[in-house]
């Protein structure tokens, strides 16, 4: 068991050292959410009036609404980024040393992944300090009831991150990849608008949008800010993290992935 404290331990600490480093990840990660609420949201409050919508038991400011989704929004980029240091790890062969150690490689993926999201949530609470005194006051003991919601929709996404870095062999094409993906899961969400809003607006659209696992997150994150349960994106997200996981573990296979190299490669 001692040993295996160690390997986590290990790679815990990389991934840590990585993001001290890394002070501009940190602050990139929370200017993003910050320009949409202090701007956008202000701009688009006398726009977008919310009606009363679960969970929240009476009309709400537009900044209000978005705090959930910009939080959710704060994890799909660490979890992409951290999915981002798997590629370069490729190229510079670290990947390799890591897969072929005695340890399986569920274990290992799940201990990068863990790293990730302890490094996500600790972005997504600065942010909710600075909404707090921005005057974006969920309950008190939603903070605390939000952490599993975090923890999970943290995993999903950060598994997603892990399964798409397995399929894609170069540092470049990831990063094209990273657009491809994050902007159209988070504008095709509940993050910035209900659902009911959509679905006025365009049937398919809304479709795609309750399809979307994001979406799935930004509920499961908004509910548990206020005490309560979506049963719903519980359920999708937990089955998301599996799918996501289970093909990653999969694709993550030394003998395949990294033993066969194309002609000139």
């Amino acid at each position: 068991m001692s040993g295996w404290t160690t390997a986590f331990g290990g790679i815990a600490r990389r991934e840590t050292l990585r993001f001290v480093n890394q002070r501009g990840r940190f602050l990139a990660a929370l200017v993003r959410p910050l320009v949409w609420l202090f701007i956008f949201a202000a701009g688009f409050r006398a726009v977008l009036g919310l009606s009363i919508t679960p969970p929240y038991q009476t009309y709400v400011l537009y900044e209000v609404y978005v705090t959930p989704g910009l939080c959710a929004m704060i994890q799909l980029f660490n979890g992409m980024q951290s999915s981002l240091t798997m590629v370069y790890d490729r190229e510079t062969g670290a990947m390799r040393t890591l897969l072929v150690s005695p340890f399986p490689r569920w274990f290992l993926l799940a201990s990068k992944l863990v790293a990730g999201v302890i490094v996500s949530i600790i972005q997504v609470y600065a942010f909710l300090l600075i909404a707090w005194f921005w005057g974006i006051n969920p309950p008190v003991w939603g903070l605390v009831a939000v952490l599993p919601a975090l923890v999970l929709s943290g995993l999903m996404l950060g598994a997603m991150g892990l399964f798409l870095s397995s399929a894609i062999k170069q540092l470049e094409n990831f990063a094209g990849v990273m657009n491809f993906v994050i902007f159209p899961m988070f504008f095709a969400s509940s993050a910035l608008y209900p659902l009911w809003r959509m679905r006025e607006s365009s049937v398919l659209l809304y479709d795609i949008c309750r399809l979307n696992p994001f979406t799935h997150a930004v509920e499961l994150i908004r509910f548990a800010l206020y005490l309560q349960v979506n049963w719903l994106s519980l359920g999708v997200v937990g089955g998301c993290l599996a799918l996501f996981f289970g093909g990653a573990v999969l694709m993550y296979d030394p003998a395949r992935g990294f033993g066969v190299r194309r002609k000139g490669g």
